[in-house]
């Protein structure tokens, strides 16, 4: 611990840290993250791994599936490294198709299932995606756009493989009942059970995958409103998962740690903070994920919750807040849960507080991004109180707080937080005048947030540099939505900024001065339905007759917010 008091002036947070957790996080066990899980399914072969909608498979079950459907993606002749596309919510086929992937040496392009075509159709081609892993209610959003795509290979799935009889009646209550899968065709596609069988009696030999290969592209716009890949190597990934593993200790100080935890997965796998919490740290502990496919309905969710004891619980505000909203959840037993993590968006103190009066646990909210794979800072797992910061560093992790020039500033002053540390991305897919602009010469990813670090080495965040708008953890950037708008015909111009929001957080909200007089908020609506998936649709529309700018005509957005 001696390293500890060293460098606490240079890292004040490291004499905040809890007891017995290290500074740094020392050399890899693993080369790859195909060989943690394949070594985690080995230790922990019988234990149950994932549960979905009522059907369990164990950690064998997960390694033997993901090797049978690994012989199939390397039988299409993909070279090591292929983009190879997963777009499906929390059903078991995500963790089988991820592990196969990382563990054939290709590498996952994690796709949003509620995408529009025009989102997907770039997703697809700045990837560079060969194949795609589909679940079949998303399937007709491919069938608009492949044509222009890369992609040369279709794997469809339905909310019932895996399942076994039960898939069967699944799939009809899916289709039939409550019609939930829009007509689509793709010629040649596989189903993903018939992948699975064309795989029999094969053997599954693994890649040699080094530390510097890239296993994610992880999309977001960054810090500016193109749609960027963040390429996260194996190293990257495997430091976070050591990393957040080493800082889950701290749970442990007041509640024995459980033998057999079990985390709920409310949150989506394709997006970062699960993927990284829930799919590799769970995983990598021999925990037990409840996977739940839509948490938007909470009764439901609710449903799930109560069939079994849970101990750690990723969510953000938003999730938190329905929840409590929610008769029957406030009469569950929470006298397992020891942990509660929030992230992808500030939690309010009065949802934190709610929520500690309600299950008796503190939420520890932690921060980072896709491009930090993501956990850069975390809050102390053992406190007692929520502190409305977003913590610590973890192990092995810088933050430095910088002006406009790049200079480090004294602790209290806001400035840019920037992040140093082995979970930070080797840079943009293909974007390396993208990669320049966020990554500074000492090695520190920009990330375009705005706080300040306080004496004891919390930090704390006051506000963005830029004009990203944060709806329920997911960033929504102003220039994308200004684009797609301004290309109606009735639009003059456009501006859009993101208006607070009881229960996203924020929303974006449009300006626009109409070139059509006839123009409607309906009609303008009804163009963004078709344009935005849920979470980036503006919820609000102004029109006015001009709109404010600079002397060399840039619109103000800054004069917009008041």
């Amino acid at each position: 611990m001696a390293k500890k008091s060293t460098k606490a002036k240079a890292r004040p947070w490291l004499d905040s840290y809890p007891e017995g957790i290290p500074a740094e996080i020392g050399p890899m066990e693993y080369d790859s993250l195909g060989d943690l899980l394949a070594g985690t399914c080995d230790k922990y072969a019988s234990r149950p791994a994932y549960s979905c909608m009522g059907k369990t498979i164990t950690f064998a079950e997960t390694r033997a599936l993901s090797e049978r459907f690994g012989v199939y993606l390397q039988s299409l002749g993909l070279q090591p490294g292929a983009r190879v596309a997963l777009m499906m919510p929390n059903i078991l086929q995500y963790p089988v198709a991820m592990m196969a992937v990382l563990r054939a040496g290709y590498v996952v392009v994690n796709v949003n299932p509620l995408y529009t075509p025009r989102e997907l159709e770039h997703q697809l081609k700045d990837s560079g995606a060969e194949a795609i892993v589909i679940l079949e209610n998303f399937a007709s959003t491919l069938d608009a756009v492949i044509a222009q795509t890369p992609v040369r290979h279709v794997i469809v799935a339905s909310m019932g493989d895996l399942m076994g009889l039960k898939g069967a009646l699944v799939n009809f209550v899916v289709r039939r009942v409550k019609k939930m899968v829009p007509a689509w065709s793709l010629p040649g596609h596989v189903r993903f059970n018939d992948a699975l069988k064309k795989a029999a009696g094969r053997t599954f030999a693994p890649a040699a995958v080094k530390p510097d290969d890239t296993a994610f592209l992880q999309y977001t716009g960054g810090t500016t409103g193109v749609s960027k890949g963040a390429a996260l190597l194996h190293r990257n990934v495997l430091a976070n998962v050591v990393q957040n593993t080493l800082w889950l200790q701290s749970a442990f100080v007041t509640k024995p740690k459980p033998d057999r935890m079990v985390y709920i997965c409310a949150l989506p796998l394709y997006h970062i903070f699960a993927l990284t919490v829930n799919a590799l740290m769970g995983m990598s502990e021999g925990a037990h994920n409840i996977l739940i496919p839509n948490p938007r309905d909470i009764p439901g969710f609710v449903k799930e919750l109560a069939k079994q004891p849970f101990h750690v619980f990723p969510g953000l505000n938003t999730l938190f807040n329905a929840l409590l909203h929610n008769d029957d959840f406030l009469k569950l037993d929470f006298s397992q849960l020891t942990l509660t993590l929030g992230g992808g968006m500030a939690v309010q103190r009065a949802v934190a507080e709610r929520w500690k009066e309600v299950t008796g646990c503190t939420i520890s909210e932690g921060y980072g991004l896709s491009e930090t794979s993501p956990v850069a800072t975390a809050n102390r797992f053992d406190a007692e109180q929520f502190s409305a910061t977003i913590g610590l560093p973890v192990p092995s992790t810088e933050i430095a707080i910088r002006d406009e020039d790049g200079k480090d500033l004294p602790v209290g002053e806001v400035g840019e937080i920037c992040i140093r540390g082995p979970q930070v991305m080797a840079g943009y897919w293909n974007r390396p005048d993208e990669t320049t602009k966020v990554m500074t010469k000492d090695g520190f990813f920009k990330s375009g947030d705005m706080g300040f670090m306080d004496e004891k080495g919390y930090v704390k965040i006051v506000d963005r540099k830029k004009d990203m708008i944060l709806v329920s953890g997911f960033n929504v950037y102003p220039a994308e939505i200004e684009d797609v708008v301004a290309t109606h015909p009735g639009v003059l111009e456009v501006a859009a900024i993101g208006v607070p929001d009881d229960h996203s957080g924020e929303v974006p909200k449009l300006f626009v001065v109409k070139k059509d007089p006839e123009l409607t908020e309906v009609a303008l609506m009804e163009f963004c339905k078709k344009n935005f998936t849920g979470y980036k649709r503006p919820k609000h529309i102004e029109f006015r007759d001009e709109l404010p700018k600079s002397n060399v005509g840039k619109i103000l957005r800054r004069e917009l917010r008041g």
